[in-house]
């Protein structure tokens, strides 16, 4: 890229009271929000060496980078360059499993890597805790990942001259927990993983699903906060995939982890997430409940992605319910989170009937009539046959 100042200076939104201090509100806000576990904004990453000169030199700890102008992008793109990661802002709620997804090279991995700084943005800023990944000495990111992060990726990358205990304590080996009790710390997290009794196996005895289980009992020994699953599942059959999602969200439920998890699959995304986040070029194009992506795509590219999902298995009825209680009692009542396939006898019953939704509690929250299942299913075969 050339290095003229005057084409570098577009770049660069320019430093006045109301950037400065926009910058430093957002970071004010987002560290007194407790929901908030990371906070990624204005991210950016291209790969080349020489496009850092592109970009304003970062400015000093506690201070909020500033938003680049528009212009960014096609600066880099005359100069024949594409962004992996262009401007990102997205937040992770505490506790939640946020899927990313887009198809391959729309920046999905290297955006995970960039929250924690496996790869390091060109520009930006990550929060978690209260600081900025981006601005801690490698010794304090180092502490950070053993201790805060857990990650697993798609190749298992278990040690294959170490058995399946040694492998999933490994990692408080490094951290110089005691063999005594990184032992005691591997064992539990086998039961948890279903592995209770093959702690002496080696990872060529285990089916590939297994060495997975390996992989994320690993991830779970160091206790982290923040969960890190990029692709995970993608290697493996269908039917062993269907039940690690199933036992994922069986660990979730114990654990509460806030994770973030890659896939380009938006079936498996619609039965584990909380929310999702696709991603295009680079950019993040739309966040939100699997169902509203569904039900109200923002672009064509998230409707194609959501064509193939079936509607009766990805939507539940807590999805399509009125808010307001039913006036007269047709049956039920039914789960906030009943599949709608699931309701499709009663449909068949009667086409007209209004049943009360209840929350976990048993608490009625609202209603769903079986005209607006059946609305669901034309919508969804208008689509297919459009």
């Amino acid at each position: 890229m050339k290095s003229d100042e005057s084409e570098v200076a577009v770049i660069a939104r320019p430093q006045t009271a109301e950037t400065s201090s926009r910058g430093k509100r957002a970071a004010k806000s987002d560290a007194a929000d407790p929901d908030i576990a990371l906070r990624l904004r204005n991210i950016w990453k291209v790969f080349n060496p020489e496009i850092q000169r592109a970009f304003p030199p970062r400015p000093p700890a506690g201070i909020e980078p500033p938003p680049l102008t528009d212009s960014l992008l096609q600066v880099l793109h005359a100069d024949g360059h594409v962004p992996a990661i262009a401007g990102v802002d997205l937040d992770v709620h505490k506790g939640e499993i946020l899927v990313i997804m887009g198809l391959s090279g729309s920046g999905k991995s290297t955006l995970l890597r960039c929250m924690s700084r496996l790869i390091e943005p060109e520009w930006g800023s990550v929060h978690f805790h209260g600081q900025d990944l981006l601005s801690l000495s490698p010794k304090e990111l180092v502490q950070i990942r053993r201790h805060k992060i857990g990650m697993v990726f798609q190749d298992f990358g278990l040690m294959p001259h170490m058995s399946v205990l040694e492998n999933v304590a490994f990692g408080l080996k490094i951290q110089g927990v005691k063999r005594a009790e990184r032992e005691k710390r591997g064992r539990e997290v086998l039961e948890l993983v279903g592995l209770a009794g093959r702690e002496s196996a080696m990872p060529h005895e285990l089916s590939g699903g297994q060495q997975q289980r390996v992989g994320i009992a690993r991830s779970l020994a160091g206790e982290p906060e923040l969960w890190f699953l990029d692709e995970p599942f993608s290697a493996l059959d269908p039917l062993i995939r269907r039940q690690m999602q199933e036992e994922l969200l069986s660990l979730q439920r114990l654990l509460n982890k806030t994770i973030v998890f890659i896939t380009h699959d938006f079936a498996e995304a619609a039965r584990i997430a909380d929310r999702v986040a696709i991603m295009r070029n680079g950019e993040v194009v739309q966040v939100g409940r699997p169902a509203d992506l569904i039900l109200n795509p923002a672009t064509d590219y998230v409707a194609e992605f959501t064509a193939e999902v079936s509607r009766g298995d990805a939507l539940r009825v807590g999805d399509l319910m009125d808010e307001t209680p039913p006036a007269s009692d047709d049956g039920g009542p039914v789960s906030a989170d009943t599949p709608l396939d699931a309701l499709w006898n009663q449909v068949l019953r009667d086409h007209s009937a209004t049943l009360p939704v209840v929350d976990d509690k048993g608490d009625v929250i609202g209603s769903i009539s079986t005209d607006a299942i059946i609305d669901a299913y034309c919508k969804e075969k208008n689509r297919v046959d459009g």
